[in-house]
């Protein structure tokens, strides 16, 4: 079988694959378009997030089998077509879960304790002690939406904690020790925070909006590591400058590109996004929850392991 590479990765997928006796080519550089009209010599592909694959490539792709998409989601893939051409899909949440979780914890406690806007002030000289008194994370309520591998892990990270630890998720039974199982409406009642780990669906897509928001009995703390685009962020600004929203931890942004590698290519920032790097409760990374040195090795292993399993 024959593999094309679109995106550069841990060296380990390209040489275990080899091992297993597949032919790998890679291409980093070619347009979709260039690619799209070489794609039906092989049997699989493997992608990050260079491009989309739509209907019209999967077409193209005549001998495919299988799509592995090294990281957690497959929003970039027309799921549904490549499912009908029987097409095999191959994502690797196991790869990058514990990044998240270390990740959402990071922020949690970075905005907690003012970390950031502490560390500004001592570098120019302020010395605001008062000022800078944090919250401690015991005694709170913490509310997941999303309860699959990023959730459980981020959960896993918070069972060191004297914390209550809820999630909601729209398939029944799939809490554990670490997190008590809740309807979304019960959530909204009891929780100080709110972290996101939901892939992005059409249900997905602007979830966090006002009217989100304002169901929460408290005022709370949003940290999102899952997906930009579930947050409507001038909602999320109005909710910040209420006092609805105490503060908020994005590693994704609804202005993201499908690349994620640049946010504005036309410098038209817009004014949400101005108040967003303005505000001291607001902490931003970009997409690099799930970006660790060892999560780059287990993606590529969970790959590996996966098409071994069923192709080999």
């Amino acid at each position: 079988m024959k593999i094309l590479h679109l995106d550069t990765n841990h060296p380990l997928l390209i040489d275990q694959l080899k091992t297993l006796g597949f032919e790998n080519d890679e291409n980093y550089s070619d347009s979709k378009e260039a690619i799209q009209k070489i794609i039906h010599q092989y049997d699989g592909f493997i992608i990050r997030s260079r491009f989309s694959i739509d209907k019209e490539f999967i077409d193209s792709a005549k001998n495919l089998k299988f799509i592995g998409r090294v990281g957690a989601g497959l929003e970039n893939i027309d799921c549904d077509y490549a499912y009908k051409k029987g097409i095999t899909l191959i994502a690797a949440p196991e790869g990058n879960r514990n990044a998240v979780g270390e990740h959402s914890l990071a922020m949690l406690l970075s905005l907690f304790n003012k970390l950031n806007k502490a560390d500004q002030e001592v570098r120019v000289g302020k010395w605001l002690r008062e000022d800078n008194r944090g919250l401690e994370l015991d005694g709170k309520t913490v509310g997941l939406i999303g309860y699959g591998n990023m959730g459980k892990a981020f959960a896993k990270k918070l069972s060191g904690f004297d914390v209550e630890v809820l999630c909601y998720d729209i398939k029944e039974n799939v809490g554990n020790k670490n997190a008590t199982q809740v309807s979304l409406q019960e959530l909204q009642e009891k929780a100080d925070v709110l972290s996101l780990h939901t892939p992005e669906t059409t249900s997905t897509v602007g979830m966090v909006n006002q009217t989100f928001i304002n169901s929460f009995k408290k005022s709370f703390w949003l940290i999102n590591t899952a997906r930009g685009k579930s947050v409507v962020t001038s909602d999320l600004v109005s909710a910040l400058e209420s006092d609805k929203i105490l503060g908020a931890g994005l590693d994704v942004l609804e202005y993201e590109k499908a690349s994620f590698e640049n946010l504005f290519s036309d410098d038209n920032m817009p004014e949400a996004f101005k108040y967003l790097i303005q505000s001291e409760n607001v902490l931003l990374s970009p997409h690099v929850a799930g970006w660790t040195i060892e999560s780059k090795e287990k993606l590529a292993q969970t790959i590996v392991d996966k098409i071994k399993t069923k192709f080999c």
